[in-house]
């Protein structure tokens, strides 16, 4: 039983690479929208928000499948031992709050969990970056041609 949630964890970070190495060298949906004289990128927009919620949704899984090896998570500073979908709500809600404003404290990773926290930070203070950079890239483009 404990290959499992390494397993699960190996194909979670394998997919959270492959959407962040796809976003980063401006790889796109299929889907096309143009929108003329316009300075906001339709496209862009809903890419980039549906990368955040695959890397705080992947993160959030790799919170919670690490918490099968032990509590990662210390609440309060006490470790408190919470059911399966309390620990489901703790990792999401870490995740996204690690990603969008680099915690509030009040959950902290202990062991390895702080290893996955400070990627999750530098993910979250370069997809804004690679927008913007993304979206002069696009505009560069557009006026080349």
């Amino acid at each position: 039983m404990q290959i499992f949630p390494l397993v699960c964890l190996v194909a979670v970070c394998v997919v959270l690479w492959k959407s962040l190495s796809l976003f980063v060298r401006g790889k796109s949906f299929r889907i096309r929208w143009e929108m003329r004289e316009s300075r906001f990128s339709t496209e862009l927009f809903y890419t980039l928000i549906v990368i955040y919620c695959l890397v705080i949704i992947g993160f959030g899984l790799i919170y919670f499948i690490l918490s099968f090896q032990g509590v990662i998570l210390v609440e309060g500073g006490e470790l408190r031992d919470v059911s399966v979908l309390g620990s489901i709500i703790h990792s999401m809600y870490f995740s996204g709050a690690t990603l969008l404003t680099i915690g509030y404290g009040d959950i902290t990773p202990v062991g390895i969990g702080r290893l996955f926290a400070v990627m999750q930070a530098l993910i979250g203070y370069i997809l804004p970056t690679a927008f913007v950079m993304r979206l002069v890239q696009i505009r560069g483009r557009g006026r080349d041609g």
